[in-house]
């Protein structure tokens, strides 16, 4: 038996045990999609919780390509449901419980595309008989949503981008922001960041896990992470960090919750995920390097979203995090200046709100939903404020006890 197998085998109760938590989690439902030239027929499925109202639903659509819907925002459809929102989250095809066609066959690679992703979104409105949705998009799944927006504008009431992505040849302003604050910089995370390269740790380790740390808590967790690394061999937060961030030539799955082995075709094929190396330090295309011989190679992406969003007619809010080095703020202002109804909301926050602060995200869509977005600017400070939860949001604490408790 091949080692892939084996874990296979081992795996499955586990596949049992999450997917019949996921069928029974509350607002679960199905709608068939229809076999098409690249895809079997299989049953989607996807949540809706919170009052039905007057004003239309928001569909939000997670990161990834790989995050659940199901199983992985049951807190945040909470939080959402006692704010009296309306929430739709489908489950991406090719996870959790849209893995499956109906002969309970994994779905093919061939049915990863984006475009029918975005078929799935409109058929679950349809279902749900929504003429018109708030797009919620974080991460990948703010491309999601902006290329929702050009594939079916009829559709859009309103939007809120979260950690804006646009392009795959953003990954020049993601460099610029890794190196700016990784390499560059003259300050003291820099300085001890350059001196763990010197002393021979992977380059993309060491990225992966200092931009994470950064992210999550900025300096005050990154440089004790880095001074503790010098000092000791991998500790426990490292090594929390290097599992949580960084890719190998594994494709770890946990069914229901991150599944990249099917859906991140999508991220190869039509996102770039596995560009080219530029051969300078710390270049994030290394990032998905290990996993690049795993899938197709780059062909094209579906939408110009750059020239895209200035079409986009509806109000559009867009959330950037003062210390997201995976999708800097530099793509939130170019989002800003080109589409015509925009609000920008900058936060003290690393990558996607959704996951490390969804009360301020779920407090900007309360504010979009009921048509005060253009108030937003001015309660920043108070989103900044608001009480972090979920696992990521609790993570910077967390680890930064246990560092500061070894030194």
């Amino acid at each position: 038996m091949t080692r892939s197998a084996e874990a296979a085998q081992q795996r499955g109760p586990l596949d049992r045990v999450l997917l019949a938590i996921a069928k029974r989690t509350s607002g679960v439902r199905f709608v068939r999609r229809p076999a098409t030239a690249d895809a079997p027929a299989f049953d989607l499925a996807y949540v809706r919780t919170g009052p039905v109202g007057q004003r239309p639903p928001a569909v939000v659509i997670p990161g990834g390509p790989g995050l659940g819907s199901v199983l992985p925002y049951r807190v945040l459809r909470s939080l959402a449901s006692r704010r009296g929102l309306d929430l739709i989250m489908v489950e991406h095809r090719g996870i959790g419980l849209s893995r499956k066609d109906v002969s309970g066959r994994d779905l093919p690679r061939s049915s990863m595309q984006i475009t029918e992703v975005l078929g799935d979104i409109a058929a679950v409105l349809d279902h749900e008989k929504v003429q018109q949705a708030h797009i919620v998009g974080s991460s990948y799944g703010s491309y999601l949503a902006s290329s929702f927006g050009v594939a079916y504008p009829d559709r859009v009431a309103g939007m809120l981008l979260d950690s804006a992505l646009q392009s795959a040849g953003d990954i020049d302003i993601e460099r610029a922001a890794v190196r700016g604050v990784l390499w560059d910089a003259h300050g003291e995370s820099a300085r001890l960041v350059r001196r763990l390269a010197e002393a021979g740790i992977s380059q993309r380790i060491l990225l992966d896990v200092a931009r994470a740390a950064y992210e999550l808590g900025g300096d005050a967790l990154l440089i004790p992470l880095l001074r503790h690394r010098l000092r000791w061999q991998r500790s426990w937060a490292w090594r929390a960090l290097e599992s949580y961030a960084t890719r190998d030539s594994s494709l770890i799955r946990f069914p229901g919750i991150y599944e990249f082995d099917l859906a991140g075709t999508i991220g190869f094929r039509e996102l770039g995920y596995g560009g080219q190396g530029d051969g300078l330090p710390l270049d994030p295309a290394l990032t998905y390097a290990p996993l690049a011989s795993q899938f197709p190679a780059f062909e094209r992406e579906p939408f110009d979203l750059i020239t895209g969003v200035q079409r986009f007619d509806w109000p559009l809010v867009v959330l950037t995090g003062s210390r997201d080095l995976r999708t800097p703020p530099a793509i939130a202002a170019r989002v800003v200046a080109a589409a015509p109804q925009t609000i920008t909301v900058p936060i003290e926050n690393g990558h996607s709100a959704l996951d490390t602060h969804p009360v301020a995200l779920l407090n900007a869509l309360d504010w979009l939903v009921r048509g005060k977005q253009n108030g937003l600017p001015g309660i920043v400070a108070q989103l900044d404020r608001l009480p972090r939860k979920g696992i990521a949001a609790r993570a910077p604490g967390v680890l930064a006890a246990v560092i500061g408790g070894k030194n």
